[in-house]
């Protein structure tokens, strides 16, 4: 059997789409197309079911993708152990947030630079573009807010983060104590926020769970990148949601302070995502378990 036909029916599978699966192959999709009946007539039976929008798997294609899958990708592990052959070096391509992955990911990873790991991050924000990359083979590793259904990817837990309402000291001092414990969603209303998108997602979260309210005031700044989420925050542009790994230092130096101490505040998750079949690589296997075992004191 044609390589080559398995490699774009596992994109194709993996991707969900032709027209994804083509613009990931660099090829055009009528050829992808033509791949793939081309191998279901090899096999004499369907592999995906035409939706309206892109594809679903048959028993015949998941069952196929489960067995092929791990094999391709070993393939590509030995294409890129001869690339590296040279300097013995091995590379490690991870996915995730931006601040996350910088602050955290990135940093517990280095010391495996020494033992001849090299890291390539990519930062990508939406979960669902982050998981599309790694069943598509950009990535090796993937770290997200949300657990994949199917078996195409194998997750473990990283870790919780905790959500901290913040602001520069001179607004708490406006706001007084206990304030926004009472009428923190009429607060809400009357001061400027900080957020990263005017969809409020970490505001709202974080007023769903403490107030159980849904915030209705408009952002005052948009930042997309929580860093400068906090340093707006600092500067005193207004109210924002950050996770304490990330204002931590600035909460002990006392440059924004903690509005609320809620007895349950608000968690979100962290998962760390391979594909199915690569951690029998050992380099990704050796990554994937350096940042559990790390994350542990997160």
């Amino acid at each position: 059997m044609d390589l080559a036909l398995l490699r774009t029916f596992v994109t194709v599978h993996r991707a969900g789409s032709f027209t994804r699966a083509a613009a990931l192959l660099a090829l055009s999709q009528p050829a992808v197309t033509s791949q793939i009946r081309t191998l279901e007539r090899q096999l004499g039976r369907p592999l995906f079911l035409r939706r309206a929008r892109g594809v679903t798997p048959t028993t015949a294609g998941d069952e196929l993708a489960h067995r092929a899958a791990p094999h391709l990708d070993a393939l590509v592990d030995i294409v890129e152990v001869g690339l590296d052959e040279e300097s013995g070096v091995r590379t490690l391509h991870l996915a995730g947030p931006p601040e996350f992955t910088s602050l955290r990911a990135l940093p517990a990873l280095t010391p495996l630079v020494s033992q001849g790991l090299a890291l390539r991050s990519t930062f990508v924000a939406n979960t669902e573009d982050t998981l599309e990359g790694l069943a598509a083979g950009h990535h090796d590793l993937a770290i997200t807010t949300a657990r994949p259904r199917g078996g195409l990817l194998t997750s473990a837990t990283l870790c919780d983060e905790e959500h901290v309402l913040i602001a520069a000291p001179r607004w708490a001092a406006r706001l007084g104590p206990g304030a926004l414990r009472h009428r923190g969603p009429v607060l809400l209303e009357q001061l400027p926020v900080v957020e990263v998108h005017e969809s409020l997602p970490l505001v709202s979260r974080y007023w769903a769970t403490v107030f159980d309210s849904r915030p209705a005031a408009a952002a005052a700044v948009i930042a997309p990148d929580l860093r400068g989420v906090l340093e707006c925050a600092a500067a005193g542009a207004g109210l924002a949601v950050l996770p304490r790994y990330l204002c931590e230092t600035a909460l002990e130096r006392g440059e924004v302070v903690a509005l609320l101490d809620p007895p349950v505040p608000p968690l979100r998750t962290y998962f760390l995502i391979a594909r199915t079949g690569t951690l029998g690589l050992p380099h990704i296997a050796r990554a994937h378990e350096w940042l559990v075992r790390t994350a542990v004191d997160w």
